[in-house]
């Protein structure tokens, strides 16, 4: 069961359109234990994937031919400490690094060819249950060689431990802020700002770092007596809005809540709960356990576009996750291409030999190509 749009559009925002395949073919794997795709984030020309069996791959667009379009291409794989599946992987553009979560550890790579930074420059991170990082650092842009030099600013992120949390921020070094405690643990957390948004086992809470402060929201789960176990999600829509998700045990809701813990906007629903939420402002994209992928307007709350699940036993019939590229990625395009094929022109020279007509007015002959003025 999904919900139709009302009104859709007349040009639907998204597209499904395939950009690596094959990943695990040829990946190194234990007896029994298939490798599977855990991770992923892009920017730009580059895609990050993380696997199972702990390998970090890294692909790059390369340039197509006459006869086949741009495509990316693996550029280089290398395995984490211990070989421990890989579970989350964050890209900080602003100061060319990546930051991995694997084992309960955060490890350091630089951008983009995602070497290992140092130890003696930063050692990995231990004991982690989860991490956020501010997403508002998170979409500062690259600095390129060739951009004005400008002072880096760092970034900050939060660690949830088992009882606290840890603040810390990263340039060049790693810097401890300060700790919160966190008697009910966390397993998911989002900060934007002053913000932490985050889920233990049961509830939602949103915490003001500057001021140590909580505020609870609401439960993951609304259902009485329910054994099913209902995965949290929180998205990141502003710097100080967040959307939140609480299962009622018929339906999924979508909540919209400050900083300060108060609702905003509407709220979304959904027949079942959603696998993944992601944010391309203004759209919230949703995938279903059905496989289907559902469209709503932040702004009105709409559905704006349903993409069906795809036929069983094709290639793409097992979705799992949506991510949300904070810097955008490039896609290669077959349309470009052939938009853009050399196509012949016929010129004709400016200020041809003048005639004139029966009244004895001059006039400019016929091969003559009027002023137009310039863009």
């Amino acid at each position: 069961m999904t919900y139709a749009p009302q009104k859709p559009v007349d040009v639907p925002p998204y597209q499904l359109q395939p950009l690596l395949s094959g990943i695990t073919d040829g990946l190194s794997r234990a007896a029994g234990h298939p490798v599977t795709i855990r991770c992923a984030q892009a920017i730009g020309s580059e895609i990050y994937v993380g696997c199972s069996n702990g390998e970090l791959l890294r692909y790059a667009l390369q340039g197509g031919t006459s006869d086949s379009p741009e495509s990316y291409t693996l550029l280089s794989r290398q395995s984490m400490p211990n070989e421990k599946p890989i579970d989350e992987i964050v890209l900080a553009p602003s100061i060319s690094r990546a930051l991995v979560l694997a084992d309960h550890q955060i490890h350091f790579y630089t951008l983009p060819t995602l070497d290992m930074v140092p130890l003696n420059l930063i050692k990995p991170i231990r004991n982690v249950v989860t991490f956020a990082v501010d997403e508002q650092h998170l979409r500062r842009p690259p600095q390129f060689a060739s951009d004005i030099p400008v002072p880096v600013e760092p970034i900050e992120f939060c660690v949830v431990k088992r009882n606290a949390i840890s603040l810390y921020s990263l340039r060049e070094r790693l810097f401890f802020q300060k700790e919160i405690p966190l008697p009910a643990g966390g397993v998911l957390a989002r900060r934007s700002g002053q913000y932490l948004c985050i889920a233990d086992r049961e509830n939602y809470n949103v915490i003001n770092l500057d001021q140590a402060s909580m505020v609870p929201l609401l439960p993951i789960s609304q259902a009485m007596d329910s054994d099913i176990v209902v995965k949290p999600s929180i998205t990141v829509i502003s710097e100080n809005e967040f959307l939140i998700l609480s299962w009622t045990g018929a339906s999924t809701l979508g909540v919209f809540i400050t900083g300060e813990g108060d609702p905003v906007r509407g709220t979304l629903e959904w027949p079942g709960h959603p696998e993944a939420v992601s944010l391309d402002y203004p759209y919230i994209t949703t995938l279903l356990p059905n496989n289907t992928i559902e469209i709503h307007s932040v702004e009105t709350q709409a559905i704006v576009q349903v993409i069906p699940a795809p036929p069983e036993g094709s290639k793409q019939d097992d979705r799992k996750a949506l991510i949300a590229c904070l810097n955008g990625f490039f896609i290669p395009s077959t349309q470009r291409r052939e938009k853009l094929r050399p196509t012949p022109v016929r010129l004709m020279r400016k200020g041809g030999a003048k005639t004139r007509d029966d009244s004895g007015t001059e006039r400019a002959g016929d091969d003559a190509v009027p002023d137009f003025p310039a863009l």
